[in-house]
């Protein structure tokens, strides 16, 4: 079987939350293995929020935490007392990246700092995937995945003509971030068996979330002019949203791209002579007449199911899709049909399904190899297998509360 494309690749994981362990789910699928370095005394918050199987809460049932850590090691260590601190650098010293995600700083006052690792392993690849940078003026504080959307524009372009500025529903820093970090840290791994160097990634997630709003940003800056929040409509195609469909919460998304379209779609939804209305009959027209138009199209979307409507207009070439609640991709037939999905089996959960590897590589075909680690699981082979202490002398750390 090939062999994956980070295997034999070891990765010191002091992340958590969401942005440092998405980048680190990344290179797991890829084959890294993965050592994350927990402590009891505070446990990930992801460990401690819902979804719960059966409702049942617990550090290792958290079905986010599960999802985002699989395939990963745990290794509990108690980083306030001396003797873990040098356990967390001898793990290093066996290890090609280091990930973090706290605010600046934070690592270099615990000692862990890229000046200090780079002396246990010269040709280290650090990343750290901090709120705002490791330099300027925002560079010390904490930062989480809600305060990035407001901060990046997304929210200055979120929301329907006339309201204010709206949440767009998720954290998109984090994945966001994660994502970067992870093509980051590839590139510093290339970089490195070109020259046998390592280097420091210094990644801020509100410069990498401002990057999806480019062309706002070229708006402002060719135009001086700042782009108006306009719900699910578009300048350059109309009719183009979201619209109920028959059904309790049920919605079809569609977008006719030209006047060509415009007429095929016309005659599905069985009026044809909107063709040829001058309130619709070209682009200026139809976004003058938007209103107007959405409800002529609601009249027609609300009486037949999403997937009906979508047949339709998939039929004659006009994009559309059902809006899809998690269940619907679950069980969708073209994404079970591939291997997104995974089912893992947990030794406190049981047999869950997981959103698995995203992509296929013909070469290198990739499996995730285990679920998400219970706290402290992996922290015996770490010790003994890794780094070559005994079992008596992992016995008096655990006495000691260094393993926790």
């Amino acid at each position: 079987m090939p062999h994956r494309p980070l295997e034999g690749i070891r990765v010191a994981d002091f992340s958590w939350v969401w942005a440092g362990p998405f980048c680190t789910l990344q290179l797991a699928h890829l084959g890294a293995e993965v050592i994350r370095i927990e402590t009891a005394t505070r446990p990930c918050i992801t460990r401690q929020i819902p979804p719960w199987p059966n409702g049942k809460p617990g550090l290792n049932r958290s079905g986010y935490f599960n999802q985002y850590n699989q395939g990963k090691r745990s290794l509990t260590l108690n980083l306030k007392q001396p003797q873990a601190l040098e356990i967390a650098k001898q793990v290093v010293a066996k290890s090609d990246i280091v990930v973090e995600n706290f605010a600046g700083g934070v690592m270099d006052r615990m000692g862990l700092g890229y000046e200090t690792l780079k002396q246990l392993k010269p040709d280290i690849v650090m990343i750290a995937l901090s709120g705002y940078g490791a330099t300027g003026p925002e560079k010390e504080h904490i930062s989480y995945g809600p305060a990035q959307v407001p901060l990046s524009g997304l929210s200055s372009l979120t929301g329907y003509k006339g309201w204010r500025p709206m949440h767009v529903g998720i954290s998109y820093g984090d994945p966001n971030g994660g994502l970067h970090g992870a093509f980051a840290v590839l590139c510093a791994l290339m970089y490195r068996a070109r020259t046998g160097k390592g280097q420091y990634i210094d990644l801020s997630q509100w410069e990498t979330s401002t990057a999806m709003v480019a062309e706002g940003l070229l708006d402002y800056s060719m135009n001086g002019t700042q782009p108006e929040r306009d719900g699910n409509h578009d300048a350059y195609m109309s009719p183009h949203g979201v619209f109920r469909s028959a059904g309790e919460d049920r919605w079809v998304s569609l977008a006719v791209r030209d006047d060509n379209e415009w007429r095929r779609f016309c005659h599905v939804i069985g009026q044809p002579a909107l063709a040829t209305d001058p309130r619709f009959a070209t682009l200026t027209a139809r976004k003058q007449h938007e209103e107007a138009l959405d409800a002529l199209i609601t009249a027609w979307t609300s009486t037949r199911s999403a997937e009906e409507a979508t047949a339709q207009l998939q039929a004659v070439g006009v994009p559309a899709a059902p809006s899809m609640s998690n269940k619907d991709l679950s069980t969708d037939q073209h994404l079970t049909s591939r291997p997104i999905f995974t089912y893992l089996k947990h030794p406190e959960v049981g047999k869950q399904q997981h959103v698995g590897i995203p992509w296929l590589l013909s070469k290198t075909p990739l499996a995730v190899q285990r679920p998400a680690p219970l706290l402290g699981q992996d922290t015996d082979y770490v010790l003994h297998d890794l780094l070559g202490y005994s079992a008596e002398e992992i016995g008096v750390m655990r006495e000691q509360q260094v393993l926790t």
